[in-house]
C-alpha cells in the first residue's frame, strides 16, 4: 500500500464576518476536495502538545508520527539539517528571519517575502561584520535563514516574529530564564544587525521601490541536534519522500529518513508550482511507499491577513493538486491511501498560528466513507473518525490492509 499525505499548511481558519461568518475553506470553491471528502472518513486531529507552542515544526513532526514532546529540539536545527550543516553537540542553532522594523515596531516577519538573491547579500554582510569563531549565519530561502552559536547556552524564550506583528521590538526580545550570556549576545546581534542592514544597497533599492526592507535579524526557536529514529525504525516505512519549498520540512524529512525532492518553481507562496508538486508526488509513488507533500501557500496568506489570497490558494490546491490526485485514485483505487489536512490553523484575523484542532480526511481503499460530503473545519466534526490525539494519526494512516 502506498501513502500520500497532502499537507496544506495553515489553511484552517475561524469564521470571518466579511465572508458571512464562513471560514476561507467554507467560502472557497473546492469541488475536488469535496469529492475526495465524499470518498473518505473525516475527523479532527490534535497536532500541538499542550506543553509546546503551535509552530509548523511541532505540528508537522506530530503528523509524521513523532512524539514532539520527546523529540522536538527547536526549529533552527531542522532548517540547519536541510541546509546540510554538520552540527556539533554544543551548537545552539536558531531559525533567523530577516524582518522589517520601523519606528521601533516589528512590522513584517518576512521583509515582504524578500528574494533569496537579495537575502544572500544581506547574510553575507552579516557574516563579514558580525560573524566570528562563535557566530555563523547561513543563507536559507527568502527570509528564512539559520544562525549557529557554537557553545551557545540554551535557556531563553524567543518569540516567533509572525506571532507579534506591530509589537514594539523591546517588548518581545529574547528573554533569559536566568542569567544567560547567550541571550545577551543575541540581543546585541539583533541591534547590531539593524545598524548594519538599514542602509545596505539591497534595502536602499527596496525602499525606492516601496517594498518592505530587511533591516534586522530575528533569531528564534533555539535548539540543539535532536536524536530521532527514522520512520523505517518507527513504522516500517522502507522508502519515503518529502516535497516542499520550505527548509524546515526538508530538514524534518531528512531526520525522518525521507528523500528530499525539490520541484522547479516551488516558492512556498501563492505563486508556487502547484501542478509540478502534485506531479512530482504522484511520480514518487512509483518507487516510494510514503510521500509527504507540503504546500506552504495558505499559511503565508494567513500570516499576511489576506482573506482573498487564502481563498485563492485553497482553490489552487483544489484544482492543481487534489484534482490530479483524484484522477490517480480513479485509475488506482486500491493502491493508495490519501490524507488531506493542515498542520495548524493560521487565522487571517490573528495573522499567527493557533493550537485549535485541525480538520482531516482520510481515504483508504476498502474503508467505507462516512456521511461528511463537504470538507471544512466544522463539517468534519460529524465524521466517523472523531477526535484523534497527536501520534495516533500515523498508525491510523498506515492501518489500511496491504
Amino acid at each position: 500500500m502506498k501513502h500520500l499525505v497532502i499537507l496544506a499548511d495553515g489553511f484552517a481558519d475561524r469564521p470571518i464576518e466579511s465572508l458571512g461568518n464562513k471560514t476561507p475553506m467554507m467560502a472557497a470553491r473546492t469541488p475536488h476536495i469535496d469529492r475526495l471528502c465524499q470518498r473518505s472518513r473525516c475527523g479532527t486531529l490534535k497536532t500541538i502538545p499542550d506543553s509546546l507552542h503551535p509552530g509548523s515544526e511541532v505540528a508537522n513532526m506530530t503528523i509524521m508520527g513523532y512524539d514532539a514532546e520527546r523529540y522536538y529540539q527547536g526549529r533552527g536545527v531542522l532548517e540547519a539539517t536541510s541546509l546540510g550543516l554538520d552540527l556539533a553537540p554544543d551548537d545552539l542553532v536558531f531559525r533567523c528571519n530577516l524582518v522589517t522594523v520601523e519606528n521601533a515596531k516589528l512590522l513584517n516577519h518576512s521583509a515582504g517575502h524578500i528574494s533569496t538573491t537579495e537575502a544572500r547579500q544581506l547574510v553575507d554582510v552579516l557574516n563579514e561584520q558580525l560573524g566570528d569563531e562563535q557566530v555563523e549565519f547561513y543563507t536559507g530561502v527568502s527570509y528564512r535563514h539559520v544562525l549557529r552559536i557554537k557553545g551557545g547556552v540554551p535557556g531563553m524564550e524567543c518569540t516567533p516574529p509572525h506571532d507579534v506583528p506591530d509589537e514594539y521590538v523591546e517588548t518581545v526580545l529574547p528573554r533569559p530564564f536566568e542569567h544567560n550570556a547567550t541571550a545577551k549576545r543575541l540581543r546585541q546581534l539583533m541591534f547590531a544587525s539593524n545598524e548594519l542592514l538599514c542602509n545596505h544597497p539591497v534595502n536602499v533599492h527596496r525602499r525606492k521601490k516601496g517594498l518592505p526592507v530587511a533591516n534586522m535579524i530575528w533569531p528564534w526557536s533555539p535548539g540543539v541536534r535532536p536524536d530521532m529514529p527514522n520512520l523505517k525504525t518507527l513504522y516500517g516505512i522502507e522508502k519515503g519522500a518529502v516535497i516542499s519549498a520550505v527548509d524546515l520540512i526538508h530538514g524534518l524529512g531528512r531526520l525522518a529518513g525521507l528523500e528530499s525532492l525539490h520541484v522547479e518553481g516551488a516558492t512556498g507562496l501563492y505563486d508556487t508550482n502547484y501542478s509540478g508538486k502534485a506531479a512530482a508526488a504522484l511520480a514518487a509513488l512509483n518507487d516510494h511507499d510514503y510521500v509527504y507533500l507540503h504546500i506552504e501557500a495558505p499559511d503565508e496568506a494567513g500570516h499576511e491577513g489576506d482573506v482573498a489570497l487564502k481563498i485563492r490558494t485553497l482553490e489552487d490546491i483544489d484544482q492543481h493538486v487534489v484534482k490530479p490526485v483524484l484522477a490517480y485514485l480513479d485509475e488506482h483505487p486500491e493502491a493508495l491511501t490519501v490524507a488531506f489536512l493542515p498542520d495548524h490553523p493560521t487565522p487571517c484575523a490573528l495573522r499567527t498560528h493557533t493550537r485549535d484542532h485541525v480538520p482531516f480526511m482520510l481515504y483508504q481503499p476498502g474503508a467505507n466513507a462516512d456521511k461528511v460530503t463537504v470538507y471544512n473545519e466544522v463539517s468534519v466534526q460529524e465524521g466517523s473518525l472523531g477526535f484523534v490525539d497527536q501520534t495516533a494519526f500515523m498508525p491510523l494512516l498506515l492501518s489500511a490492509k496491504k
